[in-house]
């Protein structure tokens, strides 16, 4: 935790602590799995690493021993981290086999070539897990997006009767953003709200969670989503335009590809680890 904090100003501590948790649990997750999995890593591989590390120090004109200690790391916390990493390595290709990693490219063409969206979103999350409580912040968001429909239809209605189509679409999308916005401003969780839920644009294969990014490459532009779950709550997503990409070929992009599939499998192991691990977390030392 102290290592990961190290790399937050001190300001965001309390912010960042829970994320840089949740983290360190999958990390460990994953690990313990591949170990009762009996992914092997070669001693000899964790040793080449350590020296591959050692020569980029050097080359850069810093210590070894400097760069341990400013990490609060010992040689063997390093090359226990080290075998951790080449487990993942190890088994994650094993499972990105080439033919895996072509259908993904084949059937996923807008990660791979440049598309982008831009979007608003509003967030809402449950107090607590149970069905009820989940159910409402779900029912909550529909009267959200309800009341964002209305208030978009109201100004079309405000034209006059004879107004050309292409105006009436015009004036729908103002409406609908800025009343997007405002709800945004009012009653999402997120710190976007501070831009109306504003995200800008974003590609497919991008920092936001899978099912959130899938949700909103679904959408045409100035499309309302039905509330999607993602592991930080339930949102509505609003989508103002899109950017088009190019098209790619699959060597091009194989880096990029096995990156998203190894993403994708990292994503999908934790969830199903979690549902069956006990996890203790220790109190802080005073």
């Amino acid at each position: 935790m102290q290592r990961g904090l190290k790399r937050v100003p001190p300001a965001e501590h309390a912010k960042a602590r829970p994320e840089i948790l949740d983290y360190l649990i999958d990390n460990l997750l994953i690990d313990q799995y591949l170990v009762q999995q009996k992914v092997a890593v070669d001693p000899k591989d964790v040793t080449a690493r350590v020296g591959e590390i050692q020569a980029e120090l050097k080359k850069n004109g810093q210590e070894y021993a400097k760069m341990l200690q400013d990490l609060l790391l010992t040689e063997e916390d390093l090359r226990t981290q080290i075998a951790a990493d080449l487990r993942w390595e190890k088994f994650a290709s094993g499972q990105g086999t080439e033919p895996v990693l072509k259908a993904l490219y084949e059937q996923n063409g807008d990660f791979f070539d440049g598309s982008q969206v831009h979007a608003r979103h509003i967030l809402l999350t449950p107090a607590s897990a149970d069905a009820k409580t989940v159910g409402d912040t779900v029912a909550s968001l529909r009267i959200i997006r309800a009341d964002i429909e209305a208030e978009a239809s109201q100004a079309v209605a405000k034209l006059p009767a004879a107004a050309e189509p292409l105006a009436k679409e015009q004036e729908r999308t103002k409406a609908l953003e800025a009343a997007f916005a405002k709800a945004a401003e009012a009653k999402s969780v997120c710190p976007s709200k501070r831009d109306g839920g504003d995200l800008g644009f974003f590609p497919r294969a991008s920092s936001f969670v899978e099912s959130f990014a899938k949700a909103a490459f679904a959408l045409k532009p100035y499309q309302m989503s039905e509330p999607v779950q993602t592991p930080f709550g339930y949102h509505l997503i609003l989508v103002t335009a899109r950017k088009p990409g190019q098209p790619t070929k699959y060597e091009e992009v194989k880096d990029e590809v096995k990156e998203v599939f190894y993403s994708r499998l990292r994503e999908t192991l934790v969830g199903q680890l979690r549902q069956t691990a006990k996890v203790t977390v220790a109190a802080a030392p005073k």
